[in-house]
């Protein structure tokens, strides 16, 4: 077959394009032709075969060259669609934080929005833009493609928790004992009934109670994390719901499952894995007629700012801008050559006016 300057009218033939015939990941079309990873040399062959049937020379030249130095512009990762990062107060405070950072060292941040259901799309976005570095600001899943690619060109990672690679140097909060501040805390008020309001355990969860294959099937680090903080002090029988999203809406459908129950089973405290999802519990008890915290203690994780909630949470406080400049911090050490690994980024309780002893039996 002659090859094809264009896949389709109009366009050029792009690495993704190559991957596609060849049958292989981009992740790994782009080490074919780095030369820097292990790659079968069936597989390579048939990347080249599938490079020149559609006329494919590489990598944009100029792009390799600025490689080679300092281009100014450091990729952000963004798991799903840009617009829910927009709407999450606690991501637009990392951002804000990491913007700052970044600016102060003379560098500008490349949005890449990273679609849950095509990973590889951010791969093929990436093969074509020279980046100095790259940060996965929001703890995403274990793994991710864009790594092993940014790896092969020498580009220095940064992350949150996940992806969960040796060659990506975090700034880690510890989220099981993290996650134990809210739930020790509720205990020790004399809660005995408890309940946990889980951010998505893995891409495409759907609002629903939690059982083992869920927690065997996780494959978010933060939430498996603190699911795991919750259960160590509360015991493995608390009933656990998952919110198939981070918004109030979502939050406020999960903590419906886990009240919709007889009075004597329903929990006197739901421990949300974020502020977001427990201001929806906090809603979904009050269409109920519950009291907050008088009937339904409500804690959360993250200390954002709710100025339209009409209680101040008890939470966990995160400060997203703090580890967002924290994260900058590390970019800006490993492009002066120093090196870098995992850093710890401390937490403390916040109670707030939404947790209160258990109401007295009736």
């Amino acid at each position: 077959m002659p090859p094809t300057r264009q896949t389709r009218a109009g366009r050029r033939p792009t690495l993704r394009d190559v991957a596609r015939r060849a049958g292989v990941s981009t992740s790994t079309a782009s080490l074919v032709f780095s030369g820097k990873g292990p790659v079968a040399s069936g597989t390579a062959e048939r990347v080249r075969t599938a490079a020149a049937d559609l006329a494919y020379a590489g990598p944009d030249p100029l792009a390799s060259s600025l490689r080679q130095g300092r281009v100014g512009t450091v990729a952000v990762v963004v798991e799903g669609p840009l617009r829910y990062a927009f709407h999450d107060p606690f991501a637009l405070a990392i951002l804000d934080g990491l913007a700052e950072e970044l600016d102060a060292a003379g560098r500008s941040m490349l949005l890449v929005a990273q679609p849950v259901e095509d990973p590889e799309r951010a791969v093929a976005q990436l093969a074509t833009q020279a980046v100095d570095a790259a940060v996965f600001p929001l703890c995403g899943e274990r793994d991710n493609p864009v790594v092993d690619h940014l790896l092969a060109r020498g580009v220095p990672l940064v992350g949150s928790g996940a992806p969960v690679h040796p060659g990506v140097a975090h700034v880690l909060t510890d989220e099981a004992a993290a996650m134990a501040l809210t739930t020790r805390h509720v205990l020790n008020l004399g809660h005995r009934r408890l309940a946990h309001l889980t951010m998505p355990l893995r891409a495409g969860a759907p609002t629903s109670r939690v059982t083992e294959p869920d927690v065997a099937g996780a494959t978010y680090p933060d939430a498996a994390g603190r699911l795991a903080g919750f259960r160590a002090l509360a015991g493995p029988d608390a009933p656990v719901v998952q919110a198939h999203d981070l918004t109030v809406e979502a939050g406020e459908a999960a903590a419906r499952i886990l009240l919709d129950v007889p009075d004597d089973e329903r929990p006197t405290a739901i421990v949300a894995q974020a502020d977001l999802l427990a201001a929806g519990a906090v809603r979904a008890a009050e269409a109920r007629g519950l009291r907050v915290p008088g009937d339904l203690t409500v804690t959360g994780f993250d200390g954002v700012d709710l100025p339209w909630l009409d209680h101040v949470l008890t939470t966990v406080d995160q400060p997203g801008a703090e580890k967002g400049r924290r994260m900058g911090r590390l970019v800006r050490h490993a492009l002066e050559g120093r090196p870098v690994r995992d850093e710890p980024f401390p937490v403390r309780l916040r109670v707030g006016t939404t947790s209160a002893p258990p109401p007295s039996p009736r």
